[in-house]
Order: structure tokens, then sequence, then C-alpha cells
């Protein structure tokens, strides 16, 4: 664990700095994203991000690889806190100065990580959670601000609490209102957050608007114009993001905050895994929204006014991720998972299109593929065993591997193994019907995928996890000595 980096004089540069620091200009933003099979080293993700210019970035999780990468960077960082910790978090006040201590404190000073959002929460208001996380929220907000207070953080850190989208309603953008059994709980928060100079942060995907409904106008998902457009009073939106913002803008407003700055915590275009899900479609929606954003147009609720930041989801694509709600879920990056640019896109930041991680360490040229001299009668239950484990995603309807044939279906399994388990040739048997080639396999856009050499990628997560329990550790072992008095 880091010690705090900033005492005495830090304490005093920090402070000033809160306090003559200009206020950021708009900015696009990426969310940086681990849940990956094949990670690549944080500081060459930190490289990739700077080569790009990429001003600001989004956490899930305060994972120390990934916060000590960034410290010096320049990079502005909101740092996330999952779900799972609200309840600890708000239950006990030495746990928000423990947790503050250890990922945000621990970094920052003069020369340190900028980190300048906590998210507290991720989308914890979702209706598919039936109120699990609803009433822990603002305890763990509560705490989480004195701990800043305390630390002498609170003039520079603020806390915001990502919502999805769902949250509000309407049938009109004018109308919009937060659900009725979030009113109360909204209100306190825009409360909180109005009066901390906080913004109100939302995550908005019209592609799942158009994957989940059959009848949703496939032209209005994006900014290219639309022959659907929605009439409200004098206003016309021609596409979804518009109508989503303004229908937030509108329920703000009914809460009296109708003014509250807000920032897109998440919003992007999937490249892969589902009908219309692909390469061109995700290129058209981000270019479209951000020269949409960068062209200060703002909405017909907010003209010339566009949201404060948009954070893109996300920078690379996570190949670990459940697939519940599509194996659209795994193709959100607009990097590949070894950084690489999937398609030209112009974030508007001084580069003309996206540049490439460099440096990275890929394992050896070669793939596990299908033996073309074996019968391949009984290979279902290899192929089910090889893709529970490793992501094959891309084979399913609409996935850009779909169409390359039974032996390209299992040579793609096979390799999608293979490659996991960092090219094992024990791993390509498969009971004789897998052998391994130098010839790369791929076809027109199903691309066979070569693995990452580093090892210690894999650390984060479990000094994210040990972190965590030892937290809950502490707390159990202090209620017990309070208990024995």
């Amino acid at each position: 664990m880091l010690e705090p980096r900033f005492v005495g004089a830090g304490f005093l540069w920090l402070l000033a700095w809160s306090i003559w620091a200009p206020m950021a200009e708009s900015a696009i933003g990426v969310n940086w994203g681990t849940v990956s099979f094949h990670k690549l080293k944080p500081s060459t993700v930190v490289d990739l991000l700077k080569e790009n210019k990429i001003p600001k970035v989004k956490l899930f999780e305060a994972e120390p690889d990934v916060l000590r990468a960034l410290v010096g960077s320049g990079i502005q960082i909101m740092v996330g806190i999952p779900n799972d910790m609200l309840s600890l978090l708000g239950s006990s006040p030495s746990a928000a100065d423990l947790w503050l201590r250890q990922n945000v404190s621990a970094y920052m000073g003069k020369g340190g990580a900028d980190i300048r959002y906590i998210a507290v929460g991720n989308e914890p208001f979702l209706t598919s959670y039936n109120g699990q996380y609803q009433n822990l929220v603002m305890p763990a907000i509560l705490n989480l601000q004195q701990s800043l207070v305390k630390a002498n953080l609170a003039g520079y850190v603020k806390l915001v609490v990502p919502c999805n989208a769902d949250a509000y309603e309407s049938a009109l953008p004018s109308q919009g209102a937060f659900r009725p059994e979030l009113t109360q709980i909204i209100t306190q928060l825009v409360q909180f957050l109005n009066s901390n100079g906080s913004p109100f942060v939302v995550n908005i995907y019209p592609f799942l608007s158009l994957y989940d409904n059959g009848d949703f106008p496939q032209d209005y998902a994006f900014f290219e114009g639309t022959t659907h457009p929605v009439t409200d009073g004098t206003n016309v939106y021609t596409n979804a993001f518009d109508g989503n913002y303004d229908t937030l803008v509108a329920a703000l407003n009914k809460l009296g905050y109708g003014q509250m700055p807000i920032v897109i915590g998440e919003i992007g275009w999937p490249s892969d895994g589902a009908i219309g899900a692909n390469v061109t479609a995700a290129r058209v929606f981000n270019q479209g929204l951000i020269d949409h954003i960068m062209g200060n147009k703002g909405t017909p609720l907010r003209p010339n006014a566009p949201p404060m930041d948009v954070y893109i989801f996300g920078l690379l694509d996570e190949g670990a991720k459940s697939t519940l709600p599509g194996n659209f879920e795994r193709h959100w990056g607009i990097f590949s998972f070894d950084g690489q640019a999937k398609y030209q896109l112009n974030l508007r930041l001084g580069n003309k299109e996206l540049r490439n991680a460099k440096n990275v360490q890929y394992l050896p040229s070669r793939w596990c593929v299908a033996n073309p001299s074996t019968d391949l009668t009984n290979v279902a239950n290899h192929m089910r065993i090889a893709c529970s484990v490793a992501d094959c995603t891309t084979l399913n309807y609409g996935g850009s591997c779909n169409g390359i044939g039974e032996k390209g279906n299992i040579s793609y399994a096979f390799n999608s193994y293979y490659q996991l388990q960092m090219q094992d040739s024990r791993s390509c048997d498969f009971d004789g019907l897998g052998m391994i080639t130098f010839l790369d396999p791929s076809v027109g856009d199903c691309r066979f995928l070569v693995g990452v050499t580093d090892k210690s990628s894999h650390s984060s997560s479990s000094h994210t996890t040990y972190h965590w329990y030892s937290l809950v550790l502490f707390f159990i072992l202090q209620g017990m000595f309070y208990f024995s008095m």
C-alpha cells in the first residue's frame, strides 16, 4: 500500500491549486475498463492516452497499478467505487476515511495523480437492481464528503453518482421526470451536488435503445439526420442523444435545478457482437457524437451549452465482461484489447485520427486451429469448453466471425482458448483435434488474435480485492474489539 504522498507543504500546494486553478474546458474523455483476459500494462495504456491527447479518464475501481501509472501524467481522473462497497462506506465514517486514504490521498499531491472526481457507485438506481442500492447512496456520499473535508480535499475532489438514463422517463423531452420512487433520493442527491459544486453524471446509450426496441428508428440513434424526428412543441429532435439529454434537463428543472451542470459518464457504440454493432456504425456514431459536442451546438433546452464533459465508452475492448446484456458488451472499445485503433476517429483533441499503442509485447505469431486431417464429428464439447472460458462472442449471430464456416468457427474457438492459456502447447490438443500453425488464419474482418505477454497486468485487480477485504476485516475486528469492552 502506498503511504500518503502529501503532508505539510504538500497540503498547502493542493489547497492553493484548488483555489486558483481555472475551470477546465469541456472535453472528450474515455472510460478505461479492465475486465479483460488480455491486459496491457497500465503504463502502456497511459502512454496511449497521452499519445492521443486524451485529457480525462474514468475508472470503475481504484486499481493501484492503474493509479500508479497515472501519477504525473497530467490526465484528470474520475475514480469509481463499486456498488457493493456502498453499504460499508455509508455505515462507517472510519471506512470512508480509510478508503479515501488508500485510494485517493495516497496518489495525490504535487506531481501526483490528478483525481478530480470520485464516482460513488455505478448506476446504483438502475431499475434491474430493484432498489438494492437506493438507500445506500446518500449515507456513503455524506461519509465520504466528511472524509474529503478532513483530508483538505473537499475543494478539489468532487463526489458524483453516475446514473443510468432509466432514472428518468417521459414520452416527450419537455415532460421529463425522475421515476416516482426515486424522487426523494434524487432530490437529496442534486441538493448535495449543487451545494458542493458537483455535476450530475448520466450514462446515455442510444445503441441500447435500438437494440432493445425493434420499432426504434435506426437513423434516430445517430447524428446524421432522421426521417423520424420527435416534435415537442416548438422543439424538433433529430437524434436520440439530444432527446434523452433534454429529458434529464426537464427532470432536473422540475426539482428546481434546471441549470445544474451535466457530465455524460458513458456513451458509445459497440463494434461487434450483435446486429447493428459493427465497425462502420461505431465510427459513424462516435464521430457524429464528438462533432456534435465539440461544435457547441447544445440541445433545444440548452442551446449552445453542451455537457461539461463526455466520457466515451470505452477505451479498450473488455473480453472478460459478462455477456448477460448481450455479446456486444465485450466490444465497446475504440481500440481493441491490444491498443490498436479499430477505425479512424478524430477526437478533436489535436490528432486527426487515433494513434495505436506502442511497444505492445505480444506472444509469438502462432495460432491454434482445427486439424484438417482429423474427423471433427465430436468437436462440439471441446468448443463448448473453450468458449466457456475464452471469448467467442464474435462467432454468434451478427458477429464479425459469424460467416467463416464450421471449421473456421472451430479454429476460432480453439485459438481463443490457446491464447488465453498463453500459448501452452497442451491447450491446443483438444484430443488431437487441434494443431498449431504459423500462418495467420484471420479471414476478412474476422481477426484471430494473438495474446499479449504482460504478466504484471493481472495484479491490479487482486490488489483492489485485497484492499476491499482489508477494509472489511479491519472493521470486523474493530467491531469485535468494541463488543469485548
